[in-house]
């Protein structure tokens, strides 16, 4: 089962005209929220422009369902082609992982937002074990059937101007993929 926390609008976007199932708009965020994620003390503040959550049962049934959901999203705020590919590839991977290798470790969850210029996913499982964050110059097994993913999202997020990272807590783990939303 999917649930999920519907998404922001961005503002000044075109309204859309979606089936009843899809999110439904909602308040967004606190307007303290830092400009760069990554730096909670920033001095620079800006209001998140859109947000959207989904949790779900870590099934290969819930990697296209999640991408749907990411798609409606990015589609709403009218995000750059080039750029929501990048997204949507990253949500595949990163959601297919979890199905992979962290399906024992309870619940999914997986996060948008768009702020400060910056477009943001995020999945987060219970797992501990973290991720070996690839290197370009890695060797890649070309007989390998997989393990190839996170690499592709590296390389793509690297060269859409943004990142891949990885951070865990006591509850589990994060992978992040953040581009700028031009």
């Amino acid at each position: 089962m999917l649930t999920s926390t519907p998404p922001t609008a961005r503002p000044g976007a075109r309204p859309t005209t979606r089936p009843t199932a899809q999110p439904a708009i909602r308040p967004a965020a606190d307007p303290d929220t830092p400009a760069d994620p990554d730096t909670p003390d920033s001095a620079t503040t800006s209001r998140a422009r859109g947000f959207g959550r989904w949790a779900a049962e870590p099934t290969a049934a819930s990697v296209p369902l999640i991408r749907s959901r990411v798609r409606a999203v990015l589609e709403g705020w009218d995000i750059a082609a080039e750029i929501a590919d990048v997204l949507l590839l990253a949500a595949s991977e990163l959601v297919g992982n979890v199905v992979l290798h962290a399906a024992g470790a309870g619940r999914l969850r997986v996060e948008v937002s768009l702020r400060g210029g910056w477009l943001q996913l995020e999945v987060t499982d219970g797992a501990s074990p973290l991720p070996r964050l690839p290197h370009p110059r890695d060797q890649v097994d070309q007989d390998a059937e997989s393990g190839r993913g996170l690499l592709i999202v590296h390389l793509m997020a690297t060269e859409a101007g943004g990142r891949l990272s990885v951070r865990a807590d006591e509850f589990g783990k994060s992978v992040r993929v953040r581009v700028p939303a031009i």
